[in-house]
């Protein structure tokens, strides 16, 4: 991931607490980076929010010192990257990191892993 750059979407479920607190600077949730990085709010974790109980996901607002509204604004921008994600509108990338003869079978992995979670995203929604 590039410092200060927003992550891909696609791949919200890997976020680091990092790249969570960019996307909220996005979405214009700046304000929360902090309280979430203090929180451990990864993407794993943005991940299952979508089958919190009401109760965790009062606990959740409580904890954050998050207004209802924008909750609700994080709600419905992680519900735009799981509809990406169940379109496929996205193109697996190679990361910086990994060396490019290493391309075909990174993006190979990259695709049935994506697979399986669109899968997951399809029977929660």
């Amino acid at each position: 991931m590039i410092k200060n750059r927003p992550p891909e979407p696609l791949d919200f479920f890997i976020w680091t607490v990092e790249d969570v607190g960019l996307w909220l600077v996005k979405i214009n949730l700046g304000g929360y980076q902090q309280v979430f990085k203090e929180n451990g709010v990864n993407g794993e974790y943005l991940e299952g929010m979508s089958v919190f109980t009401t109760e965790q996901i009062l606990r959740f607002i409580r904890r954050c010192h998050m207004k209802w509204g924008d909750f609700i604004t994080l709600c419905k921008e992680l519900r735009i990257i799981k509809v990406a994600c169940l379109k496929g509108e996205q193109k697996v990338r190679r990361p910086r990191w990994a060396p490019s003869w290493l391309s075909a079978v990174f993006v190979r992995v990259a695709k049935r892993n994506r697979q399986s979670r669109v899968v997951s995203l399809k029977i929660e929604s």
